[in-house]
Formats: C-alpha cells, structure tokens, sequence
C-alpha cells in the first residue's frame, strides 16, 4: 500500500508530522500540548483538512470537547457552553 493510500487512522497525524519536522516545539505546539488534548485536536484538525466541512467532523469535535472538559480547559479559559 503506497504511503497516500493509507486510511486516516494509519497516516501520522499532524502532530507527529510536525514533530518530526522540529526539534523545538514553537508557541502554537506548546499551547496545544498544554491542554492536553494534542493527539484529539489533531484528529479534528486531520478530519477538517481531509472534508473540508466542520459539519462531517461532528465526531471528532465532540472527542476534543470531551476531552477539553476532562482536562479542565474550560476552566482555565472560562469556556462556557452555548
């Protein structure tokens, strides 16, 4: 199977990619790691770039919401739900 022919869940995901392209983590990576949620924002940032349409990535929004929960995001950045 060649490498673009892989299904969403074998390919890297932009953090590892991205990883892999730095040795040093930039402000953006470090925020990101920080709450806890990199490899779920990954997924839905994958899921976006691969649909184009927030609308098809309801999944993968909901596991980072989740997520975010868990870690006491919504806390620290006085995320309210609507």
């Amino acid at each position: 199977m060649a490498s673009n022919d892989k299904t969403p869940e074998q390919r890297p995901s932009v953090a590892a990619i991205a990883s892999q392209q730095d040795d040093e983590p930039d402000e953006w990576d470090k925020r990101i790691f920080s709450t806890g949620c990199a490899d779920e924002n990954a997924k839905l940032t994958d899921c976006y770039y691969e649909k184009k349409d927030w609308r098809l990535c309801k999944k993968e929004m909901e596991r980072f919401r989740q997520c975010w929960k868990l870690q006491g995001n919504d806390k620290r950045t006085d995320t309210k739900d609507l």
